[in-house]
């Protein structure tokens, strides 16, 4: 009898699993193991509730692997390590896993390959539909504008879904119990979505039945319920992104023009994700570096104290406020506000695009590096965008485009309930605050912008 690993990480779902199917084709017995990080408190890439999320997939990825046979061993320590000990104690022939597409995945995949002498490292793409070298330039170099890009990734043609794995043997072994946030030293912090894959298979179902035929036109208002809600399911592996192509593909195919549109706009922000991790996997650096290297070195003279109230949703700028108090009570934030908030602290406040990136990412339940460093970026004025660092958006006019009656203003600033939609929408006479417990704005958008665009002019 043949037994292989099959490590889960980013990919913790039981369909289209493309290491899971391939380990259960070649093998009559598969251990499912998941390693536990063993740092506790606090750390640069995530934070409670995105970890709570983490444990609720674990719990349901092992109910899932029980319908059908198998079952979920839980381990900790170095993943190398832990790895290569596993198959020693189960005679494994080989490790089968989905490549990671960020460069801290990918090294301890580099380790764990040069350190398993007689054990097969069998790695597969699944986090993306097309990955690394495969959407190049006709110089055969990696694109840096997302537009021709988008191009070439619409031309390739694209991998169809695996049929469900219908039956897996796994051995039973000693292992940790399923966590819970406890086991990084953490405390729940928010009320966040419901975990695991079949929840996420919900969510997909309700937005291509009710969201994708209305997508471009309703996607931009933080109020209304007109996204996906799949970012943190793609993030987990709940689902597969194969599926979700092929699913919308199909949906699109079967709407009137209008809802075709509108569909292609939902494929083009699959798309953009696809590109930042393009971007992460030729340029590593910019994890700690600016996109742009002309931008290397700028100075951001923003103070520490601007920092915490952005952080607080005391900012005095409602738009930018509501979207922070979101993100610390819930784990997640609307694309347009994420872009609010984002500009608001590098171009309102002038504060380093790193500070907010890492704040994000201790927040954020959907928190993916590529996407996330490559969102900050773009706003700061710093990345891959043609209309760099002149793009600055005003927080009045974009409440007055994109919330003109208060309604996402108002469920998350109770103190400004009952104050006009109006008065939301431009600056308050000079003095005079919205609500007496509301702040007044920490600055002057027109000064601030002005002050931008005198940094990034001298440092150039």
């Amino acid at each position: 009898m043949k037994t292989v690993i099959h490590w889960f990480r980013r990919d913790l779902r039981i369909m289209d699993n493309t290491a899971l199917c391939e380990a259960a084709s070649n093998a009559s017995t598969v251990v499912c193991v998941y390693i536990l990080s063993d740092w506790a408190s606090g750390h640069r890439w995530t934070g409670a509730m995105r970890q709570e999320f983490l444990c609720g997939c674990l719990a349901s990825l092992d109910a899932n692997l029980r319908t059908i046979g198998g079952s979920l061993l839980i381990r900790q320590g170095d993943p190398v390590t832990t790895l290569l000990a596993l198959a020693e104690e189960t005679g494994a022939s080989a490790i089968y896993l989905n490549r990671d597409p960020d460069p801290h995945g990918r090294k301890v995949e580099e380790q764990l390959a040069a350190k398993s002498g007689r054990i097969e490292i069998r790695a597969f793409k699944d986090a993306c539909v097309h990955e690394r070298d495969e959407v190049l330039t006709a110089t055969q170099t990696p694109f840096r504008v997302f537009t021709p890009y988008s191009k070439a990734w619409n031309k390739l043609p694209k991998v169809s879904p695996r049929p469900k794995i219908k039956a897996l043997i796994s051995p039973s072994l000693a292992g940790e119990e399923l966590p819970a946030i406890s086991h990084w030293n953490l405390k729940p912090e928010g009320q966040i979505l419901p975990s695991g894959e079949k929840a996420a298979r919900e969510r997909l179902k309700t937005f291509l039945q009710n969201g994708l035929s209305h997508y471009g036109e309703r996607r931009n208002f933080p109020a209304s319920e007109s996204t996906s809600r799949i970012s943190q399911d793609l993030r987990f592996g709940l689902l597969s992104i194969r599926e979700v192509v092929a699913k919308t593909s199909e949906k699109a195919a079967s709407l009137p023009h209008a809802g075709r549109s509108n569909a292609e706009k939902f494929l083009s922000e699959l798309i953009w994700r696809e590109f930042y991790m393009n971007i992460l996997w030729h340029y590593p650096e910019v994890l700690e570096h600016e996109f742009n290297p002309k931008y290397r070195g700028m100075s951001w003279p923003g103070k520490r104290s601007d920092f915490e109230r952005w952080c607080q949703g005391q900012t005095g700028f409602p738009i930018v406020d509501a979207a922070m108090r979101q993100l610390n009570a819930t784990g997640t934030m609307h694309n347009r506000t994420r872009m609010i908030t984002a500009m608001f602290l590098t171009k309102d406040l002038h504060l380093d695009w790193r500070l907010g990136e890492s704040y994000f990412m201790q927040k954020l339940v959907d928190g993916e590096i590529a996407s996330n460093n490559g969102g900050w970026q773009w706003s700061a004025g710093t990345g891959a965008d043609a209309a760099p660092y002149f793009r600055i958006q005003n927080p009045w006019t974009q409440t007055l485009r994109y919330d003109s009656d208060g309604t996402y203003i108002k469920k998350w600033i109770p103190e400004l309930r009952d104050v006009p939609a109006t008065q939301l929408c431009e600056p308050p006479p000079a003095g005079t605050k919205l609500h007496p417990s509301y702040p007044l704005p920490i600055v002057n958008h027109s000064e601030a912008r002005d002050i931008t665009l005198q940094l990034f002019k001298d440092f150039v």
